[in-house]
């Protein structure tokens, strides 16, 4: 059985993680999407004592408003949960998939995804979340902790879904490229798609040809192509000239693209790049 996992806090990037995991469980032929939601803290159920916070002059009447006040902004968010989770499973099975699972979780997103994981063949989400600041570019926290923590590929959604004709691998010779390498040319997500495949600088030792031999025995056309200059702007302008659609990259290599910290090619790139990106690690 073929599971995709996808991720939602009902943010801007909610539409598009559902439509993307659409896009994927068609091409993997998917048994089941699994939406997960998760509230990071049990909001209003755990009581808050907050008369340490108050002073022992606050009033009981006072102390019991803002418990109840709590306590609704909880049962809130648990229905905004439902409504969101709801909508979920009307998009993607108006995107053609025929099993939808929900999940709503109170917790760490990391520890819930690490939960799920067995069995799931790819993971969904969004490059932001709600918490996100969009008017200077930052990425979303969990995105962060999920792709360092999760053994799966990640793909991370754009803003919005566009058609995918052909993709980009970045690629410079270290095990979480080779790994992305093997399981483009081993599995059906990419199959039958245009091939870019780049390296920027000379590793050597023949690291794009290496990396384009199961490639093309895996019935891929390949463009390769060797990139000069910093990795960012490089592999940037490539996916701008080439109309890249999807791009495919480790999270952590050995050479100039690296881990993904902040700072990192591999965060600037999912930070300025308006197409999906699949990460492994």
């Amino acid at each position: 059985m073929t599971r995709i996992l996808a991720c939602t806090d009902g943010s801007l990037y909610a539409g598009s993680v559902y439509d993307h995991a659409a896009w994927a469980a068609g091409r993997m032929k998917a048994d089941t999407v699994q939406v997960l939601h998760v509230l990071e803290r049990a909001v209003g159920d755990v009581p808050v004592d907050r008369s340490g916070t108050l002073g022992f002059d606050a009033s009981e009447e006072l102390l019991a408003e803002l418990a109840a006040l709590d306590a609704a902004r909880g049962k809130v968010a648990l229905r905004r949960a439902r409504a969101l989770l709801a909508d979920a499973e009307r998009r993607l099975r108006a995107g053609g998939v025929a099993d939808v699972e929900t999940t709503q979780r109170h917790g760490a997103l990391v520890d819930t995804v690490a939960e799920f994981e067995p069995g799931a063949d790819l993971l969904v989400i969004g490059k932001r979340g709600e918490a996100a600041d969009f008017a200077r570019g930052h990425l979303g926290a969990s995105l962060e902790r999920v792709v360092r923590a999760s053994r799966l590929p990640v793909l991370v959604a754009a803003r919005a879904f566009r058609p995918i004709t052909r993709f980009l691998i970045a690629h410079d010779g270290g095990p979480a490229a080779l790994k992305a390498v093997d399981y483009v040319a081993r599995e059906p997500l990419l199959k039958g798609l245009e091939c870019h495949l780049v390296t920027v600088g000379a590793p050597g030792g023949g690291v794009l040809d290496q990396a384009a031999a199961p490639l093309r025995s895996a019935g891929f056309e390949v463009t390769a192509r060797t990139l000069e200059g910093d990795p960012e702007k490089a592999i940037g302008a490539h996916v701008g000239e080439a109309g890249i659609d999807l791009l495919v990259m480790g999270a952590y290599g050995h050479s100039r693209i690296r881990t993904l910290l902040i700072g990192s090619t591999t965060t600037a790139l999912l930070r300025a790049c308006r197409i999906p990106v699949i990460v492994f690690r």
